[in-house]
C-alpha cells in the first residue's frame, strides 16, 4: 500500500508541477525516480517533523499541493500544534502520508504505535481523514487527493495487504461503501480491518446469519447518511477497527446513532483497542489478536448481540 501510495505521488508530480514531496528520514531510495527527474520538487528533511509542516505549509500558501511522508506517530503527535495552526488554520493543500497507523510497528512498541492517530485528526476542523482497505484503493484514491480542498491525512497500513476491493469500485472521499448486504446485523470498519469483517461475514453465515459490510475508506467527513440507512435495517451493529475504541471510526458511528433517535432498539458495540498503552511486542497480527480484532471475535460479538436482540424481542411480544 506504502508503495502504491508513493508511486502515485511520482505519477502525479509528472503531470502536475504544483505538486511536491516531502519526506522525513525515510529509507535512502524512497522515490529516487522523483529526485532524480524532479528534484526541485523533492526534499528529504532529517529528523524535525514539526519543520516540514511549517514548509509544507509555506509552500501550499504558494499554490502547491504537497505530500508529506512519515511515520504516523511522528506526524499525529509530533507536528499536532503545527499541523492545526499552519495546515487546517489556514485550509491548505498539504497530504500527510501516515507510514504505519495502527499496529503496523508492533515491534517496535507504544512509541511507534498510531492507535490514536485517527481520533486526534477527528477533533481538528477542516482535516479530512482516508484509511484505504487496500493497494487497489489506495491507486483509485490518490488521484482524488490533488485537487481536494484542505489538509488530508493518509492513513497507509504496511504493505502487502490482502486485496478486498476491485478496480471496478467506485470511490469518492466522503463516501462510504456496502461490500456485502445483509438483514440480520451490520459490520463496519475502515482500513485494512474491511477484510476481517469480510471474514466474520463469512463465519455468520455458516451460523445462519445473513450480515451486512459497510467499509468506510473515509473516516471524516463521514458518510453518516450511508451509515444510518443500513443501521436502520438492522438489530445489531458492530464496529471494528486497528484503533483505540475512544475517539476513531467507531465513536464516530456511536455519535451517528446515538443522534438518529431510531424508533427500534438497537444493540451495538465497538470492538478496537481498549483505554490502553500497548503493552505487548510481536506482529500487527498477534497485536490484533492480543485484542480481540479478529474475525473470530467478531463473528462472536454479534453472535451475543443478536441472541439478545432476539430474547429481549421474544419478552416485549409476550
Amino acid at each position: 500500500m506504502r508503495k502504491t501510495c508513493l508511486d502515485a505521488v511520482y505519477e502525479l508530480a509528472k503531470k502536475d508541477n504544483r505538486i511536491f514531496f516531502i519526506g522525513s528520514d525515510l529509507g535512502v531510495g524512497t522515490l529516487e525516480q522523483f529526485k532524480t527527474e524532479m528534484p526541485e520538487r523533492y526534499l528529504m528533511e532529517g529528523v524535525s517533523e514539526a519543520n516540514i509542516i511549517g514548509v509544507a505549509a509555506g509552500l501550499a500558501l504558494e499554490g502547491k499541493i504537497v505530500y508529506a511522508n512519515t511515520i504516523a506517530t511522528f506526524i499525529t503527535r509530533r507536528c499536532f500544534e503545527q499541523v492545526v495552526l499552519d495546515l487546517c488554520l489556514h485550509n491548505v493543500k498539504v497530504r500527510l502520508i501516515g507510514n504505519g497507523g495502527g499496529l503496523v510497528y508492533a515491534p517496535l512498541g507504544p512509541t511507534h504505535l498510531a492507535i490514536e492517530d485517527i481520533a486526534i485528526f477527528r477533533a481538528v476542523p477542516r482535516m479530512t481523514i482516508l484509511a484505504p482497505a487496500d493497494a487497489t484503493e489506495m491507486s483509485r484514491m490518490m488521484p482524488l487527493t490533488v485537487d481536494y480542498p484542505g489538509p488530508i491525512y493518509i492513513r497507509l497500513a504496511k504493505g502487502g495487504d490482502p486485496i478486498v476491493t476491485s478496480q471496478q469500485m467506485e470511490f469518492e472521499i466522503g463516501k462510504a461503501y456496502v461490500m456485502r448486504e445483509g438483514r440480520d446485523a451490520l459490520l463496519i470498519s475502515t482500513g485494512v480491518v474491511l477484510k476481517r469483517n469480510l471474514d466474520a461475514a463469512e463465519l455468520l453465515r455458516g451460523k445462519g446469519l445473513d450480515v451486512a459490510v459497510l467499509h468506510v475508506p473515509t473516516v471524516k467527513p463521514l458518510d453518516t447518511e450511508a451509515i444510518l440507512e443500513y443501521a436502520s435495517r438492522v438489530p445489531v451493529i458492530v464496529t471494528a477497527e486497528e484503533h483505540t475504541i475512544i475517539g476513531g471510526l467507531g465513536s464516530a458511528v456511536a455519535e451517528a446513532l446515538a443522534e438518529a433517535n431510531f424508533s427500534s432498539c438497537k444493540s451495538f458495540k465497538r470492538i478496537g483497542i481498549p483505554d490502553v498503552f500497548p503493552d505487548q511486542y510481536g506482529s500487527q497480527d498477534s497485536l490484533m489478536a492480543h485484542y480481540d480484532i479478529t474475525p473470530q471475535i467478531i463473528c462472536e460479538t454479534v453472535e451475543q448481540l443478536y441472541r439478545k436482540q432476539c430474547t429481549n424481542h421474544s419478552r416485549n411480544k409476550s
